[in-house]
C-alpha cells in the first residue's frame, strides 16, 4: 500500500501546471550568474507567503512546513550557452542560451512537489533549494553551503534528481557511494629558452618538452591507479608560440582530472606534478603546475539509498544500482556536509545532455517529480 497516498494524489493534480511552467522556463533561460528572472518565475509559481531567504546572489531557499529538521530538495536555475535547435514552439527566446541540461524540467518538477506538500502537508518540513551557477565556477552549491542558510533552516538531508538520457524512461539510478567524480582543472607551464628555429641547439624548446609531457600523462591513470578505480587525466588545450620560425620561451597545457575517490584524486594531483617536472627537466626546461579545485566526489548516503529505492519501486519505477559517472555535479558540496542522495532519472529521449536538440518530454517531468517526492519522503524516514 502506498505511503502518504494523499501526497502522491496531490502531486498528480499539480503535474499539468508543472508541464506549462516547464515550457515557460524553457523559453526564457538564463545563463549562470544571471538567473534572477528564472528565480522570480519559480517563486511566482509557488503558493504565496512562504518564508524565503535569497542566497548566493541569484538563488533562494524556500521553507514549506513548520519548525524542526527539514529535508532539502535542489533545483538548478541556470541554462547553458547553447543555441537551441529543437524547433519546438516554446524554444528559447534568448538566442545562444538554452536549457540543454534539463534544469527547466528539474525546476518544474520541484514546484509540483512543493505545491503538493504545501497543500496536504508532509512528514517533515521541505526546503526548496533554488541553486544558481551549477554549470560554472564559482559553484552556487558551494556558496549556499558556506552561507550557513542550511544550518539555520536545520536541513538534515539533501535530495537531488537529474534527467539522464543514458537510462531508459521509467528507470531511476539510486546508487550508494561515489556516483559522480571530483573535477579539477590543471595548467602546466613549461619554461625554456627561446630562439631561432634554425638553431635549435641554442634553445631549450618548451614545445618539445610539453609534447612529451602530454604523452607521458596518458600513462598516469593506467600505471598509477587501480584498474578498478575510475579516473581520468585529460589534456584538452595547448598553447605555444606565434611564429613558425621561432622557438617560444613558454608552452602551456590545460586539462582535467576526474576521480571517484578522494585518495585517487590526491594521487593524480601528485603524479601530474611529478611527470610535468621530471619530463621538463629532461629537456632542460622547468615546469610549473597549478590546479583549480572544483567539485569533490559526490557520495550518496547508503541509508537514503535504501529508503528511497523502496519508495521508487512501490510507485512503479525501476531502480538501477549500477550507474556511476566521471561527470561532475556541484551537488557534491551538499553531500560533503549532509546526508545526501542524487538520483538519475531516465528519459524518453536518447539525445545527449548539453546537445542543442536535448528536449525531455512531459512524461520526463512527471517521472522526475515522482523521483523527487520519493527522495523527500525517504529522507523524512531516514532522518
Amino acid at each position: 500500500m502506498s505511503e502518504h497516498p494523499e501526497l502522491w494524489a496531490a502531486l498528480d493534480q499539480e503535474l499539468p501546471a508543472a508541464f506549462s511552467l516547464r515550457r515557460r522556463l524553457h523559453s526564457s533561460p538564463d545563463l549562470s550568474g544571471e538567473e534572477s528572472a528564472t528565480r522570480e518565475a519559480v517563486l511566482a509559481a509557488l503558493p504565496d507567503g512562504l518564508p524565503l531567504t535569497k542566497v548566493a546572489e541569484t538563488g533562494a531557499v524556500v521553507r514549506i512546513g513548520g519548525p524542526g529538521p527539514a529535508v532539502g530538495v535542489r533545483g538548478e536555475l541556470d541554462a547553458l550557452g547553447v543555441t537551441e535547435a529543437t524547433g519546438v514552439e516554446w524554444s528559447s527566446r534568448n538566442r545562444g542560451v538554452m536549457h540543454a541540461c534539463g534544469h527547466d524540467v528539474h525546476l518544474a518538477a520541484l514546484v509540483a512537489v512543493a505545491r503538493a506538500v504545501h497543500r496536504v502537508g508532509g512528514p517533515k518540513p521541505l526546503l526548496l533549494v533554488l541553486q544558481p551557477r551549477e554549470e560554472t565556477y564559482p559553484s552556487g552549491a558551494q556558496d549556499i553551503v558556506e552561507s550557513g542558510v542550511l544550518g539555520a533552516e536545520r536541513c538534515g538531508a539533501m535530495i537531488g534528481a537529474h534527467v539522464q538520457p543514458v537510462l531508459a524512461a521509467g528507470v531511476v539510478a539510486c546508487v550508494p557511494g561515489g556516483v559522480n567524480a571530483s573535477s579539477d582543472e590543471f595548467q602546466i607551464s613549461v619554461h625554456g629558452e627561446s630562439g631561432h628555429a634554425a638553431y635549435p641547439h641554442l634553445t631549450r624548446d618548451p614545445v618539445l618538452a610539453l609534447s612529451h609531457t602530454v604523452v607521458a600523462l596518458q600513462s598516469v591513470v593506467s600505471r598509477s591507479i587501480d584498474p578498478m578505480a575510475p579516473a581520468v587525466v585529460g589534456v584538452s588545450s595547448l598553447q605555444a608560440g606565434s611564429a613558425a620560425n621561432v622557438v617560444p620561451g613558454v608552452a602551456r597545457a590545460r586539462g582535467t582530472i576526474r576521480a571517484l575517490s578522494t585518495a585517487t584524486r590526491e594521487l593524480l594531483h601528485q603524479r601530474v606534478v611529478e611527470v610535468a617536472e621530471s619530463v621538463a627537466r629532461t629537456h632542460g626546461c622547468e615546469a610549473e603546475v597549478t590546479f583549480v579545485k572544483g567539485e569533490p566526489v559526490l557520495e550518496n548516503n547508503p541509508r537514503l539509498v535504501v529508503q528511497v529505492s523502496r519508495l521508487l519501486r512501490s510507485h512503479g519505477l525501476e531502480v538501477s544500482d549500477t550507474l556511476r559517472s566521471v561527470g561532475a555535479d556541484d551537488f557534491s558540496f551538499f553531500a560533503e556536509r549532509l546526508p545526501s542522495l542524487m538520483l538519475f532519472v531516465g528519459t524518453e529521449t536518447d539525445v545527449s545532455l548539453h546537445s542543442d536538440r536535448f528536449l525531455p518530454s512531459d512524461g520526463d517531468v512527471d517521472r522526475l517529480a515522482r523521483a523527487m517526492l520519493a527522495g523527500y519522503l525517504g529522507a523524512c524516514t531516514a532522518l
